[in-house]
């Protein structure tokens, strides 16, 4: 069994598991198409070494490019970059490497330590 993420307008809307043989002959009466995707795949890297596959797992809500084959959630603050390799969002300054908690700041465009 696979998973699949059903894409409209480049979005998508749902996941499931199944067969190929489903997907191929499944009608939800619904626009858009059946990509395939990955529970191993993050960032461009399969957790256990195998072939990673479109860089990211779906999920509902996020973003499904054509021209890069690759699904990567919304960007979460507007001074967010993303990363072409990894197809994942960074913030413009690393999150301090520490064994503190932090969060986003967008209006100071840095990282606060939750007390």
């Amino acid at each position: 069994m696979a998973h699949y993420a059903k894409v409209k307008n480049g979005i998508v809307t749902k996941v499931i598991v199944a067969e190929q043989d489903f997907i191929n002959n499944y009608n939800d009466n619904e626009t858009g198409i059946w990509v395939q995707t990955s529970y191993n795949t993050h960032g461009g890297q399969h957790k256990l070494g195998g072939t990673p596959l479109r860089k990211n797992f779906a999920n509902k809500g996020y973003i499904y490019d054509k021209i890069k084959d690759a699904f990567y959630a919304p960007q979460p603050f507007s001074s967010w970059i993303l990363n072409e390799e990894t197809c994942l969002w960074e913030a413009p300054v690393a999150k301090p490497d520490d064994d503190k908690s932090y969060e986003w700041n967008e209006e100071t465009k840095s990282w606060d330590e939750i007390e």
